[in-house]
């Protein structure tokens, strides 16, 4: 008797509401076809070589084995839809692509509460295969709940600075390598007496540097922290940046804490998910973790290929970030403004019990952007500011300042115009030299 073709049967390819979600890890890739591949089994062979299989069946494969732990294609749609052959043939040349949207469910069983092992499921050698990228994992209860997530989170971070009702700001030292600890507490004063609420370190001076090392480092920002703090009569987080080997994450995290630090800062795709998990659910390390998000276009910036920056914020925020950068599309990175509202909103929305995550924005922040900004992320966002304070006509303190009344004319309702007129020389400055954004503001500030 003729079998019939097991990709297409109903093991490897059940309805959606056949099969438990709370035991799958639901994949959703964008696939491209050429027209006369055969779609179903181009798509259970993807899931197959990540889960049971191989290119061939093996003997040991069994479909009590399949039944357990094979993929499960609960979904297949092609954009757009064709349904009619001779529309598809009229539309697409017999050696151009069609395009299909699809969700594969991956059993938790396969990985549990294993990062690493997610990472090669849901993204491994199916990854070099050209037109594949992972747009989004559902993520089931059963394993999310291993993750304890941010340890302080959005409301945390708040609650440490006692700052719940406005935007914060944040700056990162600049130059971002390179100088003294002596130069950067100068620096971080001047920045944190203007009104910044987060101060960080650059992505690129992490850990102990010849020129620069960690206590020191350290020791001098949170001093300059405390200096300023008498003047404002407000609290300054310090992100200092950690990033190192693995092996030296942990004695460099408490470096910063027993020196009197108050934050750390790492970044996530250089030490990787699991680092930071560790470094998050580690009842010695008691201070929030900002996540940079350097390299991350590496691998979400084809739109063709690798994965989405959805994606990479999702798992940000289960392994344990507190606080995680996602480039806005007004400043100097080519962002789309759909892919920066979801990181937004990926970052804060209710997942499980997991905390929210402080949405950071920074790449060519000005005060002109303030207005934009709280548009569309509302009050929970962190502003991250470089060259917009420390290039500001009369210093980095000034600098701040404008930012802060700023964010004061937008919490009022005072349209920024007319808040740089009437108000004070440091705003009127930043104005007058980057702009407001929908009158002036051009990408032609920026270089990149």
């Amino acid at each position: 008797m003729i079998q019939q073709n097991r990709m297409y049967g109903t093991l490897l390819n059940p309805l959606y509401e056949g099969v438990d979600l709370d035991d799958l890890l639901v994949a959703t890739y964008l696939i491209g076809c050429h027209r006369d591949e055969d779609v179903v089994v181009k798509m259970n062979s993807i899931g197959i070589e990540q889960t049971t299989g191989s290119w061939a069946d093996v003997p040991a494969e069994t479909d009590e084995v399949r039944a357990k732990y094979a993929s499960k294609v609960i979904g297949i749609y092609e954009v757009p839809a064709y349904e009619n052959q001779t529309d598809l043939n009229n539309a697409v040349q017999a050696d151009g692509y069609r395009w299909f949207v699809v969700r594969i469910g991956y059993p938790v069983a396969n990985v549990e509460d294993n990062m690493p092992l997610l990472i090669g499921t849901i993204a491994g050698n199916i990854m070099s295969m050209p037109y594949l990228k992972l747009l989004d994992i559902d993520f089931p209860e059963k394993f999310v709940k291993s993750f304890q997530g941010p340890k302080f989170g959005l409301e945390g971070i708040r609650k440490i600075l006692g700052v719940y009702n406005r935007p914060l700001l944040n700056n990162m030292i600049k130059p971002c390598t390179g100088y003294t600890p002596e130069v950067g507490a100068k620096l971080f004063y001047e920045a944190a007496a203007g009104g910044v609420d987060v101060i960080k370190d650059d992505e690129l001076i992490g850990a102990n540097r010849s020129f620069n090392k960690l206590a020191d480092r350290v020791k001098m920002n949170m001093d300059a922290a405390h200096r300023a703090e008498d003047i404002k009569h407000e609290k300054t987080l310090y992100a200092c940046n950690i990033t190192d080997e693995v092996s030296r994450l942990k004695e460099n995290a408490m470096t910063v804490i027993e020196n009197g630090g108050n934050c750390i800062m790492v970044d996530v795709h250089g030490v990787g998910y699991s680092a930071v998990r560790m470094l998050a659910e580690d009842p010695d390390i008691t201070v929030p973790i900002l996540g940079h998000s350097c390299f991350n276009g590496a691998f979400t910036a084809s739109p063709y290929q690798g994965m989405s920056s959805k994606v990479v914020t999702k798992i940000c925020r289960i392994v344990g970030c507190d606080i995680y950068l996602t480039q806005p599309p007004y400043g100097k990175f080519d962002n789309t403004f759909d892919n920066y509202i979801e990181n937004i909103i990926t970052a804060k929305a209710k997942m499980y019990d997991v905390k929210p995550m402080l949405p950071f924005v920074g790449g060519g922040v000005v005060p002109g952007l303030v207005p934009k900004f709280m548009h569309d992320a509302g009050n929970d966002i962190l502003l991250g500011v470089g060259a917009g304070i420390h290039a500001h006509p009369m210093g980095p303190q000034a600098g701040a300042r404008a930012f802060r009344e700023a964010i004061d004319a937008c919490m009022n309702d005072v349209p920024l115009r007319e808040a740089a007129k009437t108000g004070s020389k440091e705003l009127k400055m930043s104005v007058e030299k980057w702009g407001i954004y929908g009158e002036d503001h051009s990408k032609n500030l920026y270089a990149i």
